[in-house]
């Protein structure tokens, strides 16, 4: 019998991916892209960082072996580009705020599991990340703002995560917070934010195969300004929804209200499902430009990944997805 290989809607072939040379070399990518002038304001916008970073304990599980099940329908966004376009509001609310996130204190780094579970424990990031077998998944990421990007984001299932945290039965909703020290975070002591960030999503959608604890990313242990030293990515939902730096983890009964939806509910609700028919109240959701290129193409429903995760959302009214 022959088997037949059905490819996901999210899925392209091989010979579309950016090759590995041009990916690596960064003269290539900046002279492909375009980016020279672009590089030069990057690097300038982060001179102020540390010229020499404290060893890191875990760069020996870096380079992660690639899951080739997830494949990308565009180029990996090049590291400079990605890795200077950055929203992280503890250290500011412009995109250039990579320098200021070189404060982050990642050492010593402990994560709380509590709430609805057999024993509730703290772990230090070190042996976590430890606990689980890391991959490479190359994901799309939809921010609300309408701009899209491509990374191969290395860590592990959260699904792996809720099964070591053992949830009661009664759990309906997973938790999660970040840090609050507004002496290393600047954006801290704004008074606009209600502080930590906190995001949550349903034991369901935590349980999904797609949800990720992000602890690397090209190839090597996460940046300071991507949310070290471990975030979230859901590739589904749009960028907010994927808290970094996490500090706390809860599996709780009530649903969780996040920051921007405690902020401003009428514009970022908890389900934040990318969908393009659903506009923000201020711009459409119907297209995203590309960084790098710049280019300007269709959002698709559940950022092209429906075949993974439109099933947790039978029979909701899709105008509530994003909402």
């Amino acid at each position: 019998m022959v088997s037949v290989h059905r490819r996901p809607s999210w899925e392209i072939a091989e010979r579309f991916a950016t090759p590995e040379p041009v990916f690596l070399n960064r003269r290539s990518i900046l002279k492909g892209f375009g980016l020279g002038m672009f590089a030069a304001a990057s690097l300038a916008a982060t001179a102020g960082a540390p010229a020499a970073q404290e060893a890191d304990p875990t760069a020996d599980l870096y380079p992660a072996k690639k899951n080739e099940a997830y494949k990308l329908d565009r180029p990996i966004t090049p590291e400079e580009i990605n890795g200077n376009y950055n929203n992280f509001y503890e250290f500011g609310s412009s995109k250039s705020i990579a320098a200021n996130a070189q404060n982050l204190v990642i050492r010593p780094w402990e994560i709380a599991v509590d709430g609805l579970v057999e024993k509730p424990f703290t772990i230090a990031f070190d042996d976590l990340v430890r606990k689980f077998p890391l991959e490479t998944r190359l994901y799309r990421h939809r921010c609300v703002e309408a701009w899209s990007m491509t990374v191969p984001w290395a860590g592990f299932p959260l699904k792996s995560l809720v099964g070591l945290a053992k949830p009661l039965a009664s759990a309906k909703y997973v938790r999660f917070e970040t840090f609050l020290d507004p002496d290393m975070a600047s954006g801290q002591n704004s008074f606009l934010y209600p502080w930590p960030y906190i995001e949550g999503v349903t034991i369901a959608e935590a349980a999904n195969e797609l949800a990720f604890i992000v602890t690397g990313a090209y190839d090597k242990p996460v940046a300071k300004q991507h949310g070290a030293p471990l975030r979230l990515h859901l590739p589904w939902k749009y960028g907010f929804k994927s808290i970094k730096s996490i500090r706390r983890i809860s599996f709780v009964e009530e649903r969780p209200v996040g920051l921007w939806e405690a902020l401003l509910p009428s514009e970022y609700g908890f389900w934040a499902n990318v969908n393009p028919e659903v506009s923000h109240p201020r711009w459409s959701q119907a297209t995203e430009r590309v960084l790098a290129t710049g280019e300007i193409v269709p959002t698709l429903l559940f950022n092209g990944y429906g075949d993974q995760v439109a099933q947790l959302y039978a029979g909701m009214d899709p105008s509530t997805l994003y909402m």
